[in-house]
């Protein structure tokens, strides 16, 4: 078959592509890289205004006094271009129903032109759209992204880019969307949970991870313990890195001579793989109930991860509570205690990370989800 993957994040569309290939399958990934992380792309979309100094301080006031964003515009009619040459696809699908990255009016414009000249089109749950956004600012989740902002308001300004998902014409981008696909499927519990029981839900399929170019590596247990906190700058209080940096400096004051910290900024992906492969635990996110792609890649790589592990996680999987993935709770003093505790005892440190390893191998996979997919598309 012929597939058009369109859109990226954290690497997803990547390893889908890879597993599909692997099955004798035709795939173009077009995208814009998802921004800092430079994942590979077949066919590049991106705005190239915030590259240069003098354009970059245009398009923010442009912006802030018209509301127009100049990079919307820019990628409109790069990814249109790009379009002409795109028809006749068996399957496509779409990262999330915002998947080019523009505007509600821009995007339904080229959205229009996907449905009208390829077969199938589906739709990710993945990333914040308006069904996620608003099922967790109506506190459906014990806690969610939208938590630091529920306990301190005056987060508004960092929020402004996740809230706008509620708005008008977001809602009615995401019903268009929803018209013309012929299915939607979520990439893990954060966002099945949103979209479970509603019209056109296909259901959730894991996360692709490629088992092939990821493989089990235990560091010697002679040397320091080594804590990685990899920070996106622009998610920092979203996916609850303040706390965790709470939790390290304790921990830094306990464990000094055992332990090294290493903390990054908006690095690169393949600086980033390499960051995890020199670690031995991976502080990824909190306010999350199943692990995300970067948590999910760590544990691949036999690293013991603190990201979502909710029970909704634990009774899906059949799995006893901090045996393959640390749940990381918004809560310093559990942290703290969790991390004492895997500092201290080195056998549950090996007994984790080899769980973690098999836990990827047996339900994530990118061959056995690429075929997951598959079945999912010949609806």
């Amino acid at each position: 078959m012929k597939i058009l993957l369109i859109g990226e994040y954290s690497n997803l569309h990547n390893s889908l592509k890879q597993g599909l290939e692997k099955e004798g399958h035709k795939v173009v990934l077009l995208g814009n890289g998802d921004g800092f992380k430079n994942y590979n792309v077949d066919i590049l979309v991106k705005s190239s205004i915030f590259e240069n100094r003098i354009l970059k301080i245009i398009a923010k006031i442009i912006d802030k006094i018209f509301t127009i964003s100049l990079n919307e515009i820019e990628i409109f009619f790069k990814a249109r271009r790009k379009l002409k040459l795109l028809k006749g696809y068996d399957i496509v699908q779409l990262i999330n129903e915002r998947a080019f990255n523009t505007s509600p009016f821009l995007e339904k414009k080229l959205l229009k032109e996907i449905f009208n000249n390829n077969q199938k089109v589906f739709m990710l749950a993945c990333g914040v759209d308006h069904r996620s956004v608003s099922y967790a600012n109506r506190k459906k989740f014990r806690y969610s992204i939208l938590t630091p902002y529920f306990e301190d308001a005056s987060l508004r300004k960092q929020y402004k880019f996740i809230l706008k998902y509620l708005k008008p014409n977001y809602s009615r981008l995401s019903d268009y969307v929803k018209s013309n696909v012929a299915g939607i499927i979520s990439s893990d519990l954060d966002y099945h949970i949103p979209y479970e029981g509603t019209k056109k839900y296909i259901g959730m399929i894991p996360n692709p991870i490629n088992t092939d170019s990821l493989r089990l590596e235990q560091n010697k247990q002679k040397r320091k313990i080594v804590i990685l906190h990899a920070i996106n700058s622009k998610n920092r209080i979203k996916k609850g890195n303040d706390i965790f940096e709470k939790a390290l400096s304790i921990i830094k004051d306990k464990y000094c001579d055992n332990i090294e910290i290493i903390k990054t900024i908006d690095k690169p992906y393949l600086e980033h793989i390499n960051n995890i492969k020199k670690s031995d635990i991976v502080l990824d996110q909190i306010y999350a109930y199943d692990q995300g792609f970067n948590a999910l890649e760590a544990m691949a790589l036999g690293k013991i991860v603190f990201t979502g592990a909710e029970k909704e996680w634990l009774e899906k999987y059949n799995i006893k509570e901090d045996t393959v993935v640390i749940n990381a709770l918004p809560d310093v003093s559990n942290i703290v205690k969790k991390l004492s505790w895997l500092i201290e005892n080195p056998k549950e440190r090996n007994y984790i990370s080899k769980n973690a390893r098999k836990f990827i191998e047996e339900f994530h996979d990118y061959k056995k989800i690429a075929n997951k997919y598959l079945e999912a598309w010949a609806i």
